[in-house]
């Protein structure tokens, strides 16, 4: 239990109350050259940092916890926090401690969260990092979502939990903020970053009072969102959160744009796993399909790849957009010179919301400066492009030859990381700082010259006039001169070997170049803020740009892969249906050294659903998988890996592919199966693109076999979706019988002795054999363990013919093979119990207990 804060030290009572307004946050409290941690936050501290917990004297008769990083390291320390899920305070001392009287006066200057860092340090280039609040009314939720780096904020509306985690899923936001009042969905529990708000924040009424003042507008209509009360709601507590941790005010929020899940191809959280569009089980990101496809110049266009290939589109004219633009750009090789270009230019996406929030630093400018230079460069290699929306980029990338005129006469070229030292602003920008600094920098031709007068006049050769931080100015000497110093020589201090003096001449000196320095430096950060200000009233251009620079980097990307990959483009139809030729696996076409082999798909109104048999390592994942990122690359605007592709309208792409556990939510393998093959069901449509590896394997055979042909024969009976069934169930291929819109194939293989051969080429009809044996061998179970296998197997299979044979049938029935009826089942649907005497249904009960023994004795 803490003492009250009456019995702490004057300095402790001051740190107590900024702590009681932030219990649940880290308090980074500024101490001269450190940043302090007490009690339990230095606890916490020293184990997420694996910094030393030390103890600062006593308070209250209780020793103080204490833990502390140099504020010039901050930076490093608060990354690592962040990346753990933390929150920091920042608490800056405001006051001067020459003049202050007790403790110097600290303020809470931000509050640094993962969602809420816009430092470069802080960041991954390549990725954003979202600040995500969602609200619920009945069954419906509304999101909002801000990218503070960049200043973008979106909302959008789901009607039901699986939307709403889809979307959380794919935007993998740093924290996400919810009220109080709503229960945490089950799937939120484990993610970090979650934010309880109080219910009032999410008002409606009052958000949207918040987002006027934002915005400066009379109402939302010219946003298209003035009907989306719930997002409206969230995003209320959104920007009230960002006012609240950022402390100032945020210009570069510059509007809201609205989403619909209708506009694009929806993926549930299984399928964006299961296809490893940008993260990889292992973490290696070379593994996925943005690993590979990611060869931009910038960071920016890489985080706009990201949101293209996790947000696949349905609008064919954008599509058709972007596919005229890749064709142009592969013209002549158009897109070497602009990727050549673009590697010139800096972030400006996030420099621009730095330059917003007066966080801008020199080498931010520089960058700025660099990537305005090269815009006429760009606008003339895109002149010699005739397409209209590349003509359109050109128009955003407009060139601003007055602003590289300022920043080049403003900032030095090679600046130092921060203004508080100064060295920043460029010699003849301000004549008043020139003079300031010459002063200054005189001071060592001052000090050489006074040097020589004093040595001649003392006749003391080894004498010296110094200058260091703590003692200013003074004269130094040996003491055994000590006794030569002339009378006008005042001591200041005495050394172990030498004397130090000052004379008023030196004095003099020290306080107009020391007030200089003082002057130069405040001027210069004076000046420094006041370019600030002035680069921000052109922030909206500078995003502009941005925007028109990454998505130029995204197409010239797709070219460059286009032309390296051996890419086709593809052709999108209002014909339902999907025709691939000769596809292949991007991922595992660029990772593997074996040589990839094409395959082709084809799907209609009468093709349905494609019944994959084969053996395991067969490649039947590697086909399925490669179809879904086929249809999900070309709906993000990029070539295929394939001959040609023709692809009608998709609206989903669902995957159940996998063996996976939820332990922790109380879930077996064949539970989350179940809940995966259940989603899949009740949401899959006849435009949807299904994918379905491996159902009912989890549990007892019969089962397992029994659900694989129902869900199966739902899916091509009442979805009718596209889908592609893979299964060892050999029994599931005659349904093709039942459907004629079920087609089967199978991976090819060949046995070669005791070994297996893969071709993994797609062949027409079912598979003939499993080749179990051959894999387990493969993997490396002994011989022993084989060659036991095979004896049981040959067992069963002989077992299984002499049952076959027997007249007495075997007493466990194939479950999908016709079976005739017993004669007295026979009997019993031909009688009519409403017109049977009681004398006929006593002969008749004589008749069934008749045909009774007779199966028993058989």
């Amino acid at each position: 239990m803490k003492p009250s804060k009456n019995q702490h030290t004057p300095m402790m009572q001051q740190y107590l109350r900024i702590k009681a307004q932030h219990p649940d946050n880290l308090v980074f409290y500024r101490m001269g050259d450190f940043y302090e941690l007490f009690f339990d936050d230095a606890k916490k501290a020293a184990q997420l940092l694996d910094i030393t917990l030390t103890r600062r004297g006593q308070s209250a008769g209780e020793p103080i916890p204490m833990a502390g990083i140099p504020y010039h390291a901050a930076e490093g320390y608060i990354a690592r926090l962040l990346k753990q899920g933390e929150s920091v305070v920042m608490c800056e001392q405001i006051g001067d401690p020459a003049t202050s009287k007790g403790p110097v006066e600290r303020k809470v200057v931000r509050i640094i969260t993962p969602a809420t860092v816009t430092d470069e340090a802080l960041l991954e280039d390549r990725k954003d990092t979202l600040l995500l609040a969602f609200h619920q009314q009945q069954n419906s939720y509304g999101l909002a979502w801000l990218n503070l780096s960049c200043g973008k904020l979106t909302l959008q509306e789901v009607e039901n939990e699986t939307l709403l985690m889809a979307e959380i899923q794919r935007l993998d936001p740093a924290e996400i903020l919810y009220s109080e009042e709503i229960p945490v969905p089950e799937f939120l529990k484990k993610r970090t970053g979650l934010c309880q708000r109080p219910h009032w924040h999410f008002d409606t009424d009052s958000a949207t009072a918040l987002i006027l003042k934002q915005f400066n507008v009379h109402d939302l209509k010219g946003f298209g969102c003035e009907s989306l009360n719930i997002a409206i709601g969230a995003a209320g507590c959104l920007l009230q959160y960002i006012k609240d941790t950022q402390q100032t005010a945020l210009p570069h929020i510059q509007g809201i744009s609205v989403e619909h899940h209708s506009d694009c191809i929806l993926l549930d959280a299984a399928s964006r796993r299961n296809l490893e569009l940008d993260n990889h089980p292992s973490g290696n990101l070379e593994f996925t399909l943005l690993g590979v496809l990611d060869k931009t110049s910038t960071a920016m266009g890489s985080r706009c790849l990201r949101r293209w290939l996790n947000r696949p589109l349905r609008n064919q004219d954008i599509l058709n957009q972007r596919f005229s633009c890749v064709e142009s750009l592969l013209s002549q090789q158009h897109y070497l010179v602009i990727q050549d270009i673009l590697r010139q230019t800096g972030d400006i996406e996030r420099i621009s919301a730095r330059i917003a929030l007066k966080t801008a630093r020199p080498r931010d400018l520089i960058s700025l400066k660099t990537t305005l230079a090269a815009l006429p460069a760009l606008q003339q290699a895109l002149s010699k492009i005739d397409n209209p929306h590349l003509k359109q980029l050109a128009q955003q990338l407009r060139e601003q030859p007055e602003w590289v005129a300022e920043l080049e006469s403003a900032i030095v070229d090679n600046p130092p990381v921060l203004i508080r030292d100064g060295g920043v602003i460029a010699p003849g920008f301000h004549p008043e700082l020139d003079e300031l600094r010459n002063l200054s920098q005189n001071a060592d031709q001052f000090l050489l010259e006074m040097e020589q007068r004093e040595r001649e006049s003392t006749g003391i050769t080894t004498l010296k006039v110094k200058y260091n931080r703590v003692h200013g100015y003074y004269i130094e000497m040996s003491k055994l001169h000590s006794d030569k110093a002339p009378p006008h020589y005042t001591r200041k201090q005495t050394l172990k070997n030498a004397e130090r003096y000052i004379t008023e001449e030196l004095k003099a000196f020290e306080d107009k170049v020391l007030s200089a320095r003082e002057k130069a430096l405040a001027f210069e950060k004076n000046l420094y803020e006041q370019l600030l200000e002035k680069l921000a009233e052109s922030v909206i251009d500078f995003q502009r740009c941005a925007d028109a620079l990454s998505e130029l980097d995204v197409l010239s990307n797709f070219a460059e892969r286009a032309e390296t990959l051996n890419l086709c483009q593809p052709q999108l139809t209002d014909k339902a249906g999907i025709e691939i030729e000769a596809g292949r696996h991007l991922v595992v076409e660029q990772v593997s050294d074996i040589p990839f082999v094409a395959n082709d798909l084809s799907f209609s109104n009468q093709r349905k659903m494609l019944m994959i048999t084969g053996p395991n390592m067969g490649g039947k994942s590697t086909y399925m998988r490669q179809s879904a990122l086929i249809v999900l690359m070309i709906h993000s605007g990029c070539y295929a890996p394939a001959k040609s592709v023709v692809c009608g309208p998709i609206d989903k792409i669902f995957t159940r592919i996998g063996a996976s556990d939820d332990l922790a939510s109380g879930r077996s393998t064949f539970m989350v199966e179940m809940s995966e093959t259940a989603n899949i069901l009740q949401n899959a449509t006849r435009n949807s693109l299904v994918l379905m590896d491996e159902v009912g394997r989890g549990t007892s055979t019969f089962d397992g076999l029994s659900l694989a042909w129902a869900c199966a024969d739902y899916l091509v009976r009442k979805t009718k979706a596209f889908t592609l069934f893979a299964t060892h169930y050999f029994e599931l291929t005659l349904l093709s019988e039942e459907h004629s819109a079920i087609h089967n194939v199978h991976l090819d293989a060949v046995e070669h002795g005791d070994k297996i051969i893969f071709l993994h080429a797609v062949k027409d009809g079912p598979a003939s054999q499993s080749y179990g044996l051959q894999v387990a061998a493969l993997a490396g179970v002994p011989q022993v363990v084989i060659h036991k296998a095979r004896e049981k197997l040959q067992q069963l299979e002989h077992q299984s013919y002499l049952n076959q044979q027997s007249d007495a049938g075997s007493h466990q029935l194939d479950l999908f093979s016709g079976q005739e009826f017993h004669p007295a089942i026979g009997l019993l649907q031909d009688i009519e119990p409403d017109n049977i005497s009681p004398r006929d249904a006593l002969d008749l009960l004589y008749q069934l207990k008749s045909l009774a023994n007779e199966t028993r004795s058989e």
